[in-house]
């Protein structure tokens, strides 16, 4: 364990840092709004080379609490320094999604990394069938991740595999939708807040959501609007890290 609670660094943060990082025994955690595009490698390998910089050290462990995908962007939480050491526990805890739907439309990564690749009715879906399915996928269940995710499979990124054309299946995990409900629903879209477990993939709950109302979805935007204690108003843009550091 850290030797004491990590500092963090986020939006209400107006002092200056130190140019030692031992003097942060537990480390620092940043929450930063991950930019739209970016890999979490991408958001990991670009702090700490500032990281290097500021602290004028090579040796310094940087990494994140929680996969976020290229497409999405909010709350990924930076670890550095001991506070890598609780990276698995704070990613264990749950999260809060702002995910936009369309309907009557299906892509192979189920957002819009890939071009649609089938259509299908939606002008049948009303708000009291959303509600109703929505309801349904709430709790325990099992859920299949997508081909296009970074699950392992044989020692290779499912994502690589899929990319290369290649058929693969992926084996159900369980995981919990603590709740799930529309903010906004004008076909062929839906706004949906979801809160739930580590491992939960977004992607998989439009699949689902689009087949259970006899059509197909993909997402076309998602936020991760919180991250266990963690919010999105209290994160940093890239922009303010480089101000900081």
């Amino acid at each position: 364990m850290v030797e004491r609670e990590f500092f963090v660094i986020d939006r209400n943060f107006n002092g200056e840092v130190s140019e030692n990082l031992d003097d942060y025994p537990g480390g620092l955690l940043l929450p930063l709004d991950k930019p739209y595009g970016w890999t979490s490698a991408d958001a990991v390998r670009k702090i700490k080379f500032l990281l290097q910089k500021h602290f004028h050290k090579k040796n310094i462990k940087v990494g994140h609490a929680g996969t976020l995908d290229p497409l999405a962007t909010g709350i990924l939480l930076i670890c550095v320094g001991k506070a890598t050491k609780v990276a698995e526990k704070l990613q264990s805890e749950r999260k809060e999604y702002i995910a936009k739907v369309r309907f009557g439309a299906t892509t192979p990564s189920f957002d819009l990394e890939k071009e649609i690749d089938a259509v299908y009715p939606y002008k049948h879906i009303t708000i009291d069938m959303l509600k109703e399915k929505l309801n349904s996928l709430t709790g325990v269940q099992m859920q299949v991740p997508p081909l296009f995710s970074a699950k392992f499979v044989d020692g290779v990124r499912a994502y690589e595999k899929a990319r290369a054309g290649e058929n693969i299946e992926l084996k159900a995990s369980e995981i919990t939708i603590y709740d799930i409900e529309a903010t906004a629903f004008e076909l062929p879209d839906a706004t949906l807040r979801i809160e739930c477990s580590k491992g939960t993939y977004i992607r998989a709950v439009a699949r689902d959501l689009g087949r259970l109302l006899g059509s197909g979805a993909h997402l076309t935007a998602l936020v991760r609007s919180e991250s266990g204690k963690f919010r999105l108003e209290n994160a940093l843009s890239m922009e303010r890290i480089m101000e900081i550091f």
